[in-house]
Parts: structure tokens; C-alpha cells; sequence
């Protein structure tokens, strides 16, 4: 293999693939990058079992291509060394005893290759029927699901983001049992077959990063161990989650006792003032209580000291709302609505608190309340 490239070029689909890597991983093949140099262009892959990333970068846009071949490299090295390289052309060559050579015009690397034989066989075919799902559409809909799914392992199904599809509706369903986040999108055509997968949250974040034309489309290949996301020059892919995600539709309530509207900032920000007074022992929690005309929301940690804050409210409040919640949960929820107001749904003190725009039924926050006797 040998060609030269704008430092910039390579950069660019250098910072694609790094993402597919892990350092901490104990399978040295896994920690590699794999150049793979075609009369198309140049093919750059790497994975870590949980996701595979590749890229392509078109032979118009290579200075050079004098020979052409395949070469796996470690993927920190290679990613260090040009990422410092000024922007100028790099030449890319392997030679004897299986090393890559990097050079400039004012400096020269040598890297030792791994045996390209022993980096996986990445099956990234793409299926006959994609869902195609606009990129601002799909980022917008992770990012208003994502912060709810699980970190603790011993769940594994409650630490992906569980993807419904039933004709021309995704649903994006995301829990970690105390709270839950549901975001519906319509697609431009429906599925012949109901789909019901768990996609990992950490790649569906590292897809989100790299999505970057939000005008445009993504294609999602959906098979029934893996999922391949297709934008731009990117193909990912990840493996799924085995398992069967909870039925959340049956926590979540159909009627209300009181549906309280309240200004998004004010509240986010009187909830955010009042969390500063209490502390991690104590879940933040915050208490929150109708008056009539206006919300109270509390705190008291009698070691540090107590907090109120006042809501006003456009309309009178009649029944009583005494509940209390985590400060960090609701923020987290409210935070990620793009409308003036926010609905309070509540049912009771020991009941599921859910979140609405009061618009739509598109996007669903749900939080479980705290008991505080």
C-alpha cells in the first residue's frame, strides 16, 4: 500500500474511526485501525466487537495512489501521529518487515503493522428495506431519550435505548426504572414487520456525534443481532442487546387528578436554585406543593439549612399537590423540551409523575416520586 494525502483529509476520517476503538481492550487486533487502499479510494475500519465504524474517502480526494493494498495499524499511534502533523501531504507507505512508513517533508514515523488476517471480517451488507429517518429527526430523538437509560450492568436490557416500530411510528423508550423517557416519530414509509430491538446507549451516542447534516437522510439497517446506521461516507454498526424490554406502556397513566402547566424556565430554574441545598445522601430530593396560585418548591437538609422558591401559575390550582422527587431527575426531563410551557401530570403522592408539553403526545417524561415518611 502506498498513496498521499492532505493531513486534513486523513484527519477527518481518522477522527471517524477512533471512536470505534477501545484502549482497554485486551485483544490487541481490537485496539487497530484497518487502511484498506482500493481503485475506488481509501477504506478506513475499526471495532470493538460492540461497534464497528467505517469510512471512505474517495480516490478524487488522494493526491496519489501508487500502490494499492491493505495494512492494519494500531489506531492511538497512527491517530497521535497525524493528528500533530501539520497540514500538508502525508505519505503512507508499507514496507519490509511489515511497517508503515509516515513521512513529511519534515518528518518521518515508522510503525509496525499487525497481521491484517487476524482483524475481524466485518459484515456491514446492508438489507433490502432500510428505514430511512432524517438526521436531525433521529438525533433530536436519541437526545431526548438517551439520559434515561441505565448505567448499572446488572440489567443489561435497561442500558439501551429499546427501538418500537409498528408501521410508520418509531418509538424510542428509555428507563432505568425510576424514570422513564419516550420520544414517538413519524417515518416516510411503514415497516411490513413490527420491530422491537434494545440498541446499546453508548453507541447510539457515538452515532449521534457523527451525525452532522441535519437536512439530510440516515439509512438503519435493522437485522436480529446487529443494527448498521449509513450517512455521509459512515457506516456503523452495533451489536444489539439480547433480552426483552420491559412493557413500559403499563407504568405509564392515561388519566390525571391535576395537569399543572408551568413556564419551563421559571420552574427549571427555581428547582435548580432549591437543588442547591441538598446533597447526594439525600437523593436531592425536592418537595413541591400547590398554592393556589403559585408552586412551592422546597428543601430542607437540616444540617445545611432550608430553601423555598415560588412558581407563579396562570391559572388556579384548586386540588392539593403535596409531592416529592429527585432534583437531578426532573431537570434532566424538563430540560430537553423545546416549547415555553411544560405539563405537570400528578395522580397522587405515591404515583408516576409524567411530563408533557402539553401540545403533544410525541415526547413523554416519566418520573417516580420519593417518599418522605
Amino acid at each position: 500500500m502506498k498513496l498521499k494525502i492532505k493531513q486534513k483529509i486523513l484527519m477527518e476520517h481518522l477522527n471517524y474511526v477512533i471512536k470505534g476503538i477501545s484502549n482497554k481492550n485486551l485483544i490487541p487486533i481490537l485496539n487497530c485501525i484497518k487502511f484498506d487502499l482500493t481503485k475506488e479510494g481509501l477504506y478506513l475500519m475499526s471495532t470493538d466487537n460492540e461497534i464497528a465504524i467505517k469510512t471512505f474517502i474517495d480516490v478524487k480526494d488522494i493526491e496519489t495512489v501508487e500502490e494499492l493494498g491493505d495494512m492494519v495499524v494500531s489506531g492511538k499511534y497512527i491517530y497521535d501521529i497525524v493528528r500533530k502533523l501539520s497540514n500538508e501531504t502525508i505519505n503512507l507507505e508499507e514496507i519490509m518487515s511489515s511497517q508503515l512508513l509516515i513521512t513529511t517533508s519534515s518528518s518521518s514515523f515508522k510503525l509496525n503493522c499487525n497481521n491484517v488476517n487476524d482483524f475481524p471480517n466485518l459484515d456491514l451488507e446492508f438489507s433490502k428495506t432500510p428505514l430511512v429517518i432524517n438526521q436531525q429527526a433521529f438525533k433530536t430523538s436519541i437526545n431526548q431519550t438517551i439520559f434515561a437509560t441505565s448505567n448499572q450492568e446488572s440489567r443489561p436490557v435497561l442500558t439501551g435505548i429499546n427501538f418500537k416500530i409498528k408501521d410508520n411510528l418509531l418509538e424510542c423508550t428509555a428507563t432505568d426504572s425510576y424514570r422513564l423517557a419516550k420520544k414517538v416519530i413519524s417515518l416516510d414509509s411503514s415497516v411490513e414487520q413490527d420491530v422491537d430491538i434494545i440498541v446499546p446507549a453508548k453507541n447510539l451516542l457515538e452515532v449521534t456525534r457523527l451525525l452532522t447534516n441535519d437536512d439530510e437522510n440516515l439509512e438503519v439497517h435493522i437485522f436480529t443481532n446487529k443494527i448498521i446506521f449509513n450517512f455521509n461516507s459512515l457506516i456503523i454498526m452495533s451489536r444489539l442487546i439480547n433480552g426483552t424490554y420491559p412493557d413500559t406502556n403499563k407504568l405509564i397513566p392515561t388519566e390525571f387528578l391535576v395537569n399543572i402547566k408551568v413556564n419551563l424556565n421559571n420552574f427549571f430554574n427555581a428547582i435548580d436554585r432549591a437543588s442547591l441545598l441538598t446533597n447526594e445522601e439525600e437523593k436531592n430530593i425536592i418537595k413541591l406543593q400547590s398554592k393556589g396560585d403559585y408552586l412551592l418548591i422546597s428543601s430542607n437538609i437540616p444540617e445545611i439549612g432550608t430553601v423555598e422558591e415560588r412558581v407563579e401559575l396562570d391559572t388556579h390550582i384548586d386540588e392539593k399537590v403535596n409531592i416529592a422527587f429527585s432534583s437531578k431527575y426532573m431537570m434532566e426531563a424538563i430540560k430537553i423540551f423545546n416549547s415555553e410551557e411544560v405539563e405537570i401530570k400528578y395522580n397522587g403522592e405515591i404515583k408516576p409523575i409524567i411530563i408533557t408539553d402539553g401540545e403533544s403526545d410525541t415526547l413523554l417524561q416519566l418520573i417516580l416520586p420519593i417518599r418522605t415518611y
